[in-house]
């Protein structure tokens, strides 16, 4: 079981190489919120979701923008010396998953008091080239 293990763990780690994404932990917004900017911006070409992002009203819609350009510079960081227009990077998955929330009162007529939930979420962003994904598809 041990030799099994450690095959698909080198197997996870050599995937990883080539796989280029940020994560953005504890952002202060309800990830409701957040998952309407995420599906705006997946499946779409980078460049284009970062119009999407940079227009957007929605106050998530910064630090998501930022969190897609720190993907960005990640795969710059592997592919030197490859420009950007011609690389065909779109944003593959966009994850939300909900954080830890912050559990607040607040005063109530007649002596009670309301339960705030302030929530936070954590966004997991993946970028991918189209022409790998048409090379992995053909094998």
């Amino acid at each position: 079981m041990g030799a099994r293990k450690r095959n698909s763990a080198e197997q996870r780690k050599e995937a990883a190489k080539t796989r280029y994404q940020a994560v953005l932990r504890n952002c202060p917004t309800s990830p409701r919120k957040m998952r309407l900017l995420t599906d705006l911006i997946s499946g779409k070409e980078v460049n284009k979701a970062l119009d999407i992002l940079q227009f957007s009203s929605q106050d998530a819609s910064r630090n998501l923008e930022k969190l897609l350009r720190s993907a960005i510079a990640n795969w710059q960081s592997k592919n030197e010396g490859v420009k950007l227009e011609k690389s065909n990077l779109y944003v593959k998955i966009a994850h939300v998953d909900g954080g830890r929330s912050l559990k607040r009162l607040q005063t109530a007529p007649q002596g009670r008091a309301y339960r705030i939930r302030k929530r936070s979420n954590h966004v997991t962003l993946v970028l991918d080239s189209i022409k790998n994904e048409v090379e992995n598809t053909s094998n």
